[in-house]
Formats: structure tokens, sequence, C-alpha cells
């Protein structure tokens, strides 16, 4: 196996792990999540500073801004495992710890839904 073929199978990988982080950010963010609610709540707040009055609106813009803050905060404990352990690109190791931690962010929603 050449080098091109390892990256190729590398980046397929990390395309996979991607895909797993959007869409446990994307379940976070969605109307049935624990912490839709309260996300809710403080855009009523927000939308109106920019004069955004639609109940539809305020609920689209809420779960891109869960689904945006969970992708952000689940990036966290890679970045830092990244940088202690002096690494310049993400490997399949840090995707997979990204990835476990939006797992975890979206573990109430997963239950949730079962019950």
């Amino acid at each position: 196996m050449d080098i091109n073929e390892q990256e190729r199978i590398n980046a397929l990988r990390n395309d996979g792990l991607l895909i797993g982080i959007a869409g446990m950010s994307l379940l976070n963010g969605m109307h049935f999540s624990p912490f839709f609610d309260p996300f809710f709540v403080l855009m009523k707040g927000l939308g109106i500073g920019f004069f955004i009055n639609s109940p539809l609106l305020l609920f689209y813009f809420t779960s891109l801004i869960l689904s945006t803050a969970s992708l952000i905060v689940a990036g966290v404990p890679a970045a830092v495992f990244e940088r202690m352990t002096g690494r310049e690109k993400s490997d399949i190791v840090s995707m997979s710890i990204w990835f476990g931690t939006a797992l975890l962010l979206a573990l109430p929603s997963l239950i949730g839904q079962t019950s």
C-alpha cells in the first residue's frame, strides 16, 4: 500500500467521523432536545434585538444556534488534546474524541427519544 492510498483511507475515515459529529450536533439542536427550550427563551430576547418576530424563524434560529454551539463545545476537548500532544493536524484520535464528546452532548436527546 503506497502513501497516497493510505492518505485516502485516512481521509475517508475522517469524513465518516465528520458526518457523525455533524449528525450528533444536529440531533442536539432538534426541538425534542432538553436544551432546546432554554435556548428558545434566550432567542426570544435576542430575536427582538434583531427584529425577528416570527415564531417560526425563532424556532429555526434556535435550532441552528443550538446545533452550532453543540458542535463548538464538542470540539473543545479534541482541540485541547491536539494542543497537549503537539499535533499539527487532526487525526483519527482527535476526531474520535470530538465525536465522543458530541455523542455525550446528544445523549440526553437520544435517551429522551427512546422513552
